[in-house]
């Protein structure tokens, strides 16, 4: 009889699976994904699975477990190599593959890892990832013997990206990679590409030693704000751990958040889709929401996962959607999955047919006043009863209540967001308005409904 396999409680999360190498993930957790997965998909009739991973040291080693387990099932295997997790998408899909699994730590500490999954060209993610856990304990396996073939689609890629690069103007970009997993397609791309270029902490290095690969953390784009001012360069982009999540900065060495590079995108978009609903996360700025509308878009505000996202995208029929936390999704002329290399072609594109520098369309994107992201510990088994509370408390305001992803309370001042985490154990907060004042009285509601359910926010 087969013998089943428990993960640590820990590494099942909503959108993937990671944990902490040697401690919470092993080896033989990636080789039971295998198993698991693999026999997910043969049960349907699937035969394919493309594999990919990043330059995490412990990737290559998960990677082997990973093939190891997904061949034990029948399943024939494509690796498509060392690179970031779009483009794993990007064989998946351009490949008709029936699965994809990217073994990577994206933007987490060098001694995390873990997987992404795509099932067809659709996310795997929610409950499926928790079914994944219960089949493998059961030890609901598929045997047979899978074959396994060496396809790079490093080459593939690249020229797919760059094939929509429409500019006219021959400009000045810096590159950032953070030595994660994009480092190699990025020096690839630049090189075909007009102007002049430049590509900093390019080689890929798990270890991570310049600076931490998570662009949305400002400290982390210090080196490329430095580097763009001594090249006097009319943009930079940043990328994560895994390639999927992007940061703009302008000229002038100003960080472009996840919403103020969406409006761009979108009015790019809009042009040529008019009216097609543009989608954005619930953290996002009622700026982007306004400018969407008074570009002639259709503004939509979803929950916050790049796994839901992407199944909003699907249900809209959307072109573009994008988080604060710097995905972006493009499904006009792309495939609909999260790229950051090709949102950066396409950002670049923008700009070089503008007559404006990056800096002066900045300029015209208005501005409000906001917190930053709050995250604060709140247990599990209490998180989402706080967020009921609130929300029930709430039914008498006189304020608009959008209770899509959690609660954001919208008055006269502004905006208040309360959403659970549903990969940690915290409560999300964030506050917008046009003046302190009334920034101010924003985040006193949202302390007053925090401590009427026992919880302590200090702002």
């Amino acid at each position: 009889m087969t013998k089943g396999h428990t993960f640590h409680p820990s590494i099942l999360r909503e959108y993937d699976i990671r944990g902490i190498v040697g401690e919470t993930l092993f080896k033989e957790d990636a080789v039971a994904i295998g198993r698991a997965f693999g026999s997910l998909i043969a049960s349907e009739g699937g035969s394919r699975v493309c594999v990919g991973y990043d330059g995490r040291q412990s990737s290559p080693d998960m990677e082997a477990g990973l093939v190891e387990g997904l061949t034990s099932t029948g399943i024939d295997v494509d690796r498509v190599g060392l690179g970031p997790s779009p483009m794993l998408y990007f064989a998946t899909s351009e490949t008709n593959a029936d699965a994809g699994i990217m073994v990577t730590g994206s933007h987490n500490p060098p001694n995390h890892n873990g997987f992404k999954m795509m099932h067809g060209r659709k996310p795997f993610y929610g409950e499926a990832i928790k079914d994944l856990g219960r089949r493998a304990s059961e030890a609901v396996f598929m045997d047979g013997t899978g074959s396994v073939a060496d396809r790079p689609a490093f080459e593939r890629y690249v020229s797919r990206v760059l094939a929509d690069f429409d500019g006219e103007k021959e400009l000045s970009a810096v590159w950032d990679p953070g030595n994660g997993a994009a480092g190699d397609v990025v020096t690839a791309a630049v090189k075909a590409l007009p102007g002049r270029h430049r590509v900093i902490n390019g080689t890929i290095d798990g270890t991570f030693p310049n600076h931490h690969p998570d662009p949305t953390v400002p400290k982390n784009l210090e080196q490329l704000i430095a580097a763009v001012l001594e090249d006097e360069a009319d943009v930079g982009f940043a990328f994560d751990g895994d390639g999927d999540r992007i940061g703009v900065v302008d000229g002038k060495g100003r960080i472009l958040w996840g919403d103020q590079i969406l409006v761009i995108l979108g009015e790019d978009v809009l042009a040529q889709r008019p009216g097609a609903p543009i989608i954005a996360d619930v953290k996002a700025s009622q700026v982007l929401f306004d400018e969407i509308a008074r570009l002639g878009g259709q503004p939509v505000m979803a929950k916050t996962g790049h796994s839901l996202i992407k199944a909003k995208m699907n249900e809209l029929d959307a072109p573009l959607a994008g988080e604060m936390s710097g995905h972006i999704f493009f499904a006009d002329k792309y495939y609909g999955f999260d790229d950051a290399l090709y949102a950066a072609i396409r950002f670049l594109s923008i700009i070089c047919r503008q007559d404006e520098s990056l800096a002066t369309r900045f300029d015209r994107i208005p501005k409000a006043m906001n917190t930053p992201e709050l995250r604060f510990e709140c247990p599990d088994d209490r998180k989402f009863d706080v967020i009921e509370e609130v929300k029930a408390r709430l039914v008498t305001s006189s304020s608009d209540v959008n209770d899509v992803d959690g609660v954001r309370v919208t008055n006269s001042d502004g905006w208040w967001l309360l959403r659970a985490s549903n990969t940690q154990a915290v409560l999300v907060a964030r506050c917008e308005a046009m003046s302190e004042e009334a920034l101010d009285r924003l985040k006193g509601e949202l302390s007053e409904q925090l401590a009427a359910s026992g919880v302590s926010l200090s702002l």
